[in-house]
């Protein structure tokens, strides 16, 4: 977390060749029901930047540790410059961190079985990386039993790395700025806060509103792979399993007091949204997943969402930073902008109600 990046009215910042540009422009006071619009004074003091990835799963020992990538390589290392430029960073965990042993899931053949399990020596690689909060709430948390989420869980706490969305870990705060932020996180999956579950959605971002500046809500949701990057405002179903109704999910959590929703689980692009003045990503595709992923396509493209936020959690504008992935995995810049094509022409198929201005250069606001 780096908490030095300046910020002014109208600002460029320069990454790797990269200009960032965000442009002066009106934002809404935190009103959950009625929004005023009104100006305000753009600084380093008055925003929070927020950097969210989707799935993260830096290699597997199991079924065998040719699923790892090569001694020394540090797959997060390309995207560092942006993963460090935020006050907050956030990904979804996608498997348990644990050496050796746990209880396998049921598997046909544990050969070919999709289950993860990684080395305890990449949460090191995550903190450098910069990241503050992880997501649990996923199915393949759940790979290795309670052994696996326990393991996970100690890592985690021990490296400082906050993560929210078992039932033995609700929801986690850190202070930035002086300003208390709060996230939890949802899956349809044993174990997790259950997507469907709207009573305790609204307990718990309720909860968290009522002592946080700003809340993020995680999830896990919808159906998978590279014919469902569309969002069906519906309820999803993928192999007889309920994977939630994401678009009503992102409205009630905000009606509770959420400010920012992340969603993933799909391994694809998503259109985003923006309701009451707070900002929803439906799906943030495959962004760090080496060796047992489809990475073909649009399954190798994912969004590295810049955000900044009022105080209160207001959305401000953001910025689209296209990745892909090469080879078995591991994310470097793309100079083709897949994400960015994915996300501007998704939304506004998805939500052509919806008034998002998105340039070329991935910086984009909502009138």
């Amino acid at each position: 977390m780096n908490n030095t990046m300046k910020i002014s009215i109208i600002s460029v910042v320069v990454l790797t060749g990269l200009a960032v540009v965000f442009l002066p422009f009106k934002m809404k006071a935190k009103e959950k029901v009625v929004q005023q619009v009104k100006e305000v004074s753009l600084s380093e003091d008055t925003l929070i930047t927020l950097v969210a990835v989707g799935d993260i799963m830096m290699g597997s020992n199991f079924p065998s540790s040719n699923y790892l990538p090569r001694e020394g390589v540090e797959l997060l290392k390309p995207m560092h410059e942006f993963l460090q430029m935020a006050d907050v960073t956030f990904g979804n965990l996608e498997g348990t961190i644990l050496n050796e042993g746990g209880r396998l899931k049921k598997c046909s053949d544990s050969t070919k079985c999709y289950a993860f399990r990684q080395p305890e020596y990449f949460v090191p690689q995550l903190k450098n990386a910069g990241f503050d909060f992880l997501s649990v709430a996923n199915n393949h948390m759940g790979d290795f039993g309670e052994e696996g989420r326990t393991n996970t869980q100690r890592v985690l706490k021990e490296a400082g790395i906050r993560f929210a969305g078992l039932e033995s870990c609700p929801w986690d705060t850190l202070t930035v700025k002086g300003v208390k932020i709060g996230m939890t996180a949802f899956a349809p999956n044993t174990a997790c806060l259950q997507i469907t579950d709207f009573t305790t959605l609204k307990k718990v971002v309720g909860h968290l509103d009522s002592i946080c500046d700003i809340v993020i809500v995680s999830f896990h949701g919808g159906a998978e792979g590279s014919s469902r990057t569309h969002i069906t405002r519906d309820t999803e179903i993928f192999y007889e399993e309920n994977r939630g109704n994401v678009y009503e999910f992102a409205r009630i959590a905000i009606d509770a007091g959420a400010d920012v929703i992340l969603g993933h689980g799909p391994h694809v692009t998503r259109a985003i949204d923006y309701y009451k003045g707070r900002f929803i990503t439906y799906s943030m595709g495959n962004f760090c997943t080496y060796a047992r992923f489809n990475l073909s396509g649009v399954n190798g493209v994912a969004p590295l969402f810049v955000l900044r936020l009022q105080k209160d959690g207001t959305f401000v504008d953001g910025k689209v930073v296209s990745t892909k992935q090469l080879g078995e995995g591991g994310p470097v810049l793309d100079a083709a902008k897949g994400a960015l094509k994915q996300v501007s022409s998704l939304t506004k198929t998805d939500l052509p109600e919806l008034k998002l201005q998105i340039k070329d250069d991935g910086s984009f606001y909502f009138n």
